[in-house]
């Protein structure tokens, strides 16, 4: 049997003319128009048919038509901008009227509480294949780096759209950071957002689309990436400590990584804390922030908690606000070899990654 077909709508450039609906730019709101994009995030995406969608920011709904043309089970939309009610209600009319469903949140995605969207018998455990369960969204710029390190944050500790398993996203981002997202080791373009992605998630850039396809028109082409979480994150560590090294270790992009690492400890104990973190990592100290693997980085944020177990007054410190003098035991107390056998032993969690 054929899938359910919407009823004929009004285009989304009639809509926008006959609700006088422009773009708003302290919402960095730009609606994309070109169809043939439209179908290609959505087939990248995978397959929505029987399943539960999240978009996020459908605006006047060209996305969301899309989206509805494959047939989920139930779809989800979340809008700040309550001028969109109009379209958004005709869309839900109609796919509820082939019985369908489709539901409209007007929140700040931000602030949306997403622990409870999605049905329970769509739970799967974390170490099987990926829930029927997909985020899609044409980001505004404003808020795309902060919201993908706030999911990244729920994925590393399995809550929201993640308490589900593992959840997949497809997500627009200005060319830029999607490259960032992506960028390996030896890349100019990698960074925190990098490696923060690439330890919980398995990104890939799908393809660009070039500003011209979005109305407004953007000062940049627009990357589309899509996220798998992995079965084993390149890490044990909590994700806001690991977020702290990762940090510290890009403050600095053209030096020695180990001017970065000396951020982290006050001034007085900087040289021998840092060094005595590159020992216990078994890493050179003048390898620069981009040449770092995340097992490398990884390794770094194990040394630094071996020293705050020795030391954790050293907790207290931080580069931009401590001031004051923090008294440590003699740094020389630190045994190293204890550290060093650890470090030895295999971690297959951190040299490989499963999908």
């Amino acid at each position: 049997m054929s899938a359910p077909r919407l009823p004929p709508l009004p285009t989304v450039r009639d809509i926008l003319k006959l609700y006088r609906l422009n773009a708003i730019k302290h919402l960095s709101q730009n609606f994309l128009m070109d169809h043939t994009f439209i179908d290609k995030i959505i087939a990248k995406a995978g397959n929505l048919a029987g399943s539960q969608v999240l978009e996020v920011g459908p605006g006047p709904g060209g996305l969301t038509r899309a989206i509805l043309r494959r047939v989920p089970e139930r779809l989800i939309v979340v809008e700040k901008d309550q001028r969109f009610k109009p379209t958004l209600n005709m869309l839900a009319d109609s796919f509820n009227a082939i019985n369908g469903k489709m539901d409209i949140i007007y929140d700040d995605i931000m602030k949306t509480n997403m622990d409870s969207l999605f049905p329970m018998e769509k739970k799967r455990n974390w170490n099987d294949k990926c829930p029927d369960i997909f985020l899609i969204g044409n980001l505004p710029f404003s808020i795309s780096t902060h919201l993908i390190i706030e999911w990244l944050h729920a994925i590393a500790e399995q809550r929201g759209p993640w308490a589900f398993g593992r959840t997949r996203m497809t997500l627009t981002f200005q060319k830029e950071v999607a490259e960032r997202l992506v960028a390996r080791e030896m890349d100019q373009q990698r960074c925190r957002l990098s490696v923060m992605a690439q330890t919980w998630t398995f990104p890939i850039l799908r393809f660009i689309i070039p500003a011209k396809a979005f109305v407004p028109k953007p000062e940049v082409d627009v990357g589309v990436v899509s996220f798998t979480p992995l079965v084993n994150p390149r890490t044990q560590h909590d994700f806001k400590f690991f977020e702290k090294i990762t940090r510290h270790i890009f403050s600095f992009r053209q030096k020695y990584n180990i001017r970065c690492i000396e951020t982290l400890f006050p001034k007085e104990y900087r040289k021998d804390l840092a060094l005595m973190m590159f020992k216990l990592a078994d890493l050179d100290p003048t390898i620069r922030a981009m040449q770092l693997t995340v097992t490398d980085i990884d390794r770094l944020a194990s040394a630094y908690k071996y020293l705050l177990e020795k030391h954790p007054e050293l907790e207290l410190y931080n580069y931009r606000a401590s001031k004051h003098l923090l008294p440590l035991k003699n740094t020389k107390d630190v045994v190293v070899e204890d550290y060093t056998e650890m470090m030895e032993e295999p971690n297959t969690q951190s040299e490989q990654f499963t999908l």
